[in-house]
């Protein structure tokens, strides 16, 4: 629901923006500054304007920005730090992330080239690690601790 809300704000913004813009070049065609652009000119403009705030905003929405959280003492803490003092594997980080796919443990397994036992051995360990039972429990845990996203 707030991926909906912050999309609905991007869209309203660029509404208003393109108004705006649209009501100003009106403005300035009346008021006696343009009176030689044609039609064309002003759309060109707008489509440059907009271009540009298209770039800048998709820039900004798709930077990947390193995640990084407070431990108990509030201390800042990355991503690969959490990993490492909760002592869960690269490869065990790798079944989490595909578990969290909805991937079942025969396809990882033939997605990672390793045998059915492989995986759930990693997903034993994990499950002892984030001490969680159930593969929905280790999911929510791992996300809490952002070690998946």
């Amino acid at each position: 629901m707030a991926q909906h809300t912050s999309t609905g704000k991007i869209v309203l913004f660029y509404g208003v923006a393109l108004a705006m813009l649209v009501f100003l070049l009106k403005y300035l065609e009346y008021r006696y500054l343009i009176h030689d652009l044609s039609v064309e000119v002003y759309l060109g403009v707008i489509a440059v304007f907009f271009t540009g705030l298209g770039i800048w905003a998709g820039f900004r929405l798709t930077i990947i920005k390193r995640i990084v959280r407070a431990d108990e003492t509030g201390n800042i803490i990355s991503d690969e730090e959490s990993r490492k003092r909760t002592g869960i594997s690269k490869r065990e980080q790798e079944v989490l992330a595909l578990m969290a796919s909805g991937l079942s443990n025969q396809e990882i397994a033939d997605k990672l080239f390793v045998s059915l036992n492989t995986i759930k051995t990693h997903t034993a360990n994990l499950f002892v690690k984030l001490d969680v039972s159930r593969r929905t429990q280790a999911i929510k845990k791992a996300k809490e601790l952002r070690l998946i996203p």
